[in-house]
């Protein structure tokens, strides 16, 4: 048995390999339009700022650009949600009478499940509700996320669990309320 089918094949394989990777390396690329109209409910915000937030009564609330917006994103039923709101709670606690400041505890839960919770932890935490595509630079698929935003910019962020008021972020906080 000759070995020349064998040398066919690889050949073929070879010639076959390289053609691919030249079209996924060097071929020039072509972005296929986007459909933007097709099926889209609504629209994504561009900006940092959640757009439709509503408190727990039902009134919508807007977002102040010119403060320093603490947002958290959680859930009732979220262990590391539940883990970080102690802290968050004494952060609040620290900065609630200061006009420099904004805090949001956000969730996509109906007010009939928040509020009980919110009884019987005992928090004071200004709670709101947002139902809605996340703007691009807050979308996420884990919970709790924060952000500390100030004039449309993202100053931190933190996915998962965190201690809010140690004194690092105490002083994150004065350093931005200084250049209100």
């Amino acid at each position: 048995m000759t070995s020349t089918p064998k040398k066919l094949l690889i050949f073929g394989l070879s010639i076959l390999a390289f053609v691919a990777i030249y079209f996924v390396v060097f071929a020039p690329k072509t972005e296929i339009p986007s459909n933007e109209n097709v099926g889209a409910t609504s629209e994504i915000p561009s900006s940092v700022y959640l757009p439709s937030l509503t408190d727990l009564k039902g009134n919508t609330v807007k977002m102040d650009e010119n403060k320093l917006i603490f947002l958290n994103v959680w859930a009732t039923w979220c262990g590391p949600c539940n883990m970080e709101m102690p802290g968050i709670q004494t952060l609040y606690n620290k900065y609630k009478t200061n006009k420099k400041v904004d805090f949001f505890i956000v969730s996509d839960e109906d007010a009939e499940t928040v509020n009980p919770f919110i009884a019987r932890k005992g928090y004071e935490l200004p709670f709101y509700q947002f139902a809605g595509p996340y703007p691009p630079a807050l979308d996420g698929n884990a919970i709790p996320r924060t952000y500390i935003i100030f004039k449309g910019k993202i100053i931190a962020q933190e996915v998962g669990a965190s201690q809010w008021d140690t004194p690092e972020i105490n002083s994150l906080i004065q350093k931005q309320l200084a250049e209100i």
